[in-house]
């Protein structure tokens, strides 16, 4: 039994993350910025504890986090969920709402993680296991800025794994793809400047984002379950990729890079000091 920390389990992964690691006998701090919206979560398990939790708030953050250990006695898992998107093309993206995504989506884990590290460091054992995207792989409109705070995560992720491996620490990102939560309809922001020269590219992306929302193949229930079993392997993988789509995608970008780098190789060999 493992004691774990969700952030962002109001609803899709974040939610059915929480459901999965009780069913399967471990202890969930299951926290939302809305509390009401997990109450019910709670109140199906002894082993649950619903707290509040905005991750741009570092008050909030810190309580959250004491409340844990206080509750649970220390934090074995972190999943760093917590996060939405916006679409827009880079030239329409408006500043504040830029900064608001890159505040939640990426800062709001960097304050996470400092918060919770010193507790895993002190037990000499932990697992991190950050949320992050296809888009964080492989970025396309309308999600350059989403793709962006996905990007920054995936380095976050690698970098900190190296860091704390000699710790007793272990580091994972999930890489999801087209997966049916409100991620496209709800949760989505999008730019309220949109520009006419955009709209035929851009736009119309968005637009098929938001008509298939409902209708995409991916299951959370199953992106839950893997993350579950992550979490109790001994050696588990710094990154997983889950879903066709994704696989499809992370090959063909390694197809075109690999390519790109043979056809450039003598610029690239041809810029050192002579040996």
């Amino acid at each position: 039994m493992a004691r774990w920390l969700i952030t962002g389990c109001s609803t899709g992964i974040g939610r059915e993350t929480a459901i999965a690691a009780l069913s399967a006998g471990h202890q969930v701090a299951v926290t939302a910025r809305r509390p009401e919206a997990i109450a019910d979560i709670a109140a199906t398990s002894e082993q649950a504890i619903a707290l509040p939790l905005d991750v741009t708030d570092r008050r909030q953050i810190a309580a959250a986090v004491t409340a844990t250990v206080e509750t649970l006695g220390g934090i074995d898992v972190l999943v760093n969920n917590a996060g939405y998107g916006y679409m827009s093309a880079v030239e329409e993206g408006e500043d504040h709402e830029v900064r608001r995504l890159f505040d939640t989506n990426y800062f709001g884990v960097v304050d996470t993680l400092k918060a919770v590290l010193p507790i895993m460091r002190e037990q000499r054992s932990g697992h991190v296991i950050n949320i992050s995207s296809m888009t964080g792989l492989v970025a396309n409109p309308p999600n350059a800025y989403y793709s962006s705070t996905k990007f920054a995560l995936e380095a976050l992720t690698e970098a900190l794994a190296k860091e704390v491996n000699p710790l007793g620490i272990k580091v994972s990102a999930i890489e999801p793809g087209a997966f049916r939560t409100d991620w496209g309809s709800r949760s989505m922001r999008e730019t309220a400047t949109p520009i006419a020269d955009y709209a035929d590219n851009v736009g119309a992306r968005k637009e098929l984002i938001k008509a298939f929302a409902d209708h995409l193949p991916g299951d959370p229930r199953r992106v839950a379950e893997a993350v579950v079993m992550v979490s109790e392997l001994s050696d588990p993988p710094l990154r997983l990729l889950l879903g066709q789509d994704v696989l499809e995608a992370t090959r063909q970008k390694l197809t075109d890079m690999n390519a790109l780098i043979d056809q450039w190789e003598s610029v690239t060999v041809d810029v050192n000091f002579p040996t």
